[in-house]
């Protein structure tokens, strides 16, 4: 099961249109979710309703929260996400076996084995989760609670029975003019350097949503991501 959690503070202002990108990656079976941070004031109604598009268009969950709320946000649309697929799945089985979704209408015995099965499933089902986060100049002062919830979101990963795995990258790109977003970590479970991260990067004030969410789409989508690295070579991560 695979998911990309956008962290952004802001409407996008460079290129596709990001609910484009979301759209295209619910098609290829990849859930959006949308967080949006704010510290004081508010993120504006176009900001606003541009995360709820995301994520309407990417067939997740969207949320608009202070930084202290950020790590546990992050936590419960991840494993939200996870267990309203497999509803989702098991509902279809249900109505192929029973003729109906619901499991109101099922015998207490039955119900109770079927939400056993769901809870069994959302622990163990393999999970690749892909964090975006949006690096603009507005972010600078959030990004301390940024590393904390991804931090905590491993942590909770770790925790999990099936095989979990995190990636994370940052837009708009301070080091490569042919990508918009750089990667600060391969899938992984590990917690190393988490400290360093997000530590030097330019902040930028352009907010190219839309084209960082299409190549972090090629990159969960398993397709050739392609970097330059700092020495000026071309670096390939193809999972």
């Amino acid at each position: 099961m695979k998911q990309i959690l956008l962290i952004t503070d802001g409407c996008s202002n460079v290129g596709l249109s990001p609910v484009i990108a979301a759209a295209q990656a619910h098609g290829e079976g990849i859930t959006v979710n949308v967080i949006g941070v704010i510290d004081q004031g508010e993120l504006g109604v176009l900001g606003s309703e541009e995360i709820r598009e995301i994520a309407a268009a990417g067939g997740g969950m969207s949320r608009i929260v202070n930084s202290g709320q950020l790590s546990q946000t992050v936590q419960m649309m991840t494993h939200k996400t996870v267990t309203t697929t497999i509803q989702h799945a098991v509902g279809k089985e249900l109505q192929s076996i029973l003729g109906h979704t619901q499991l109101e209408q099922l015998p207490p015995h039955q119900r109770a084995e079927v939400v056993q099965v769901i809870d069994n499933m959302s622990e163990s089902t393999s999970l690749r989760v892909a964090l975006l986060i949006d690096a603009s100049a507005s972010m600078k002062p959030k990004l301390a609670a940024v590393r904390e919830a991804i931090h905590d979101l491993l942590l909770s990963l770790r925790a999990r029975t099936g095989k979990s795995e995190l990636a994370v990258f940052h837009f708009p790109s301070s080091k490569n003019r042919d990508q918009e977003i750089e990667m600060d970590l391969n899938w992984s479970n590990e917690l190393a350097n988490l400290d360093k991260m997000f530590y030097k990067i330019n902040m930028k004030g352009t907010t190219p949503t839309g084209p960082a969410l299409l190549q972090t789409l090629q990159f969960v989508a398993e397709k050739p991501f392609i970097q330059k690295a700092e020495d000026g070579m071309m670096s390939d991560y193809v999972v």
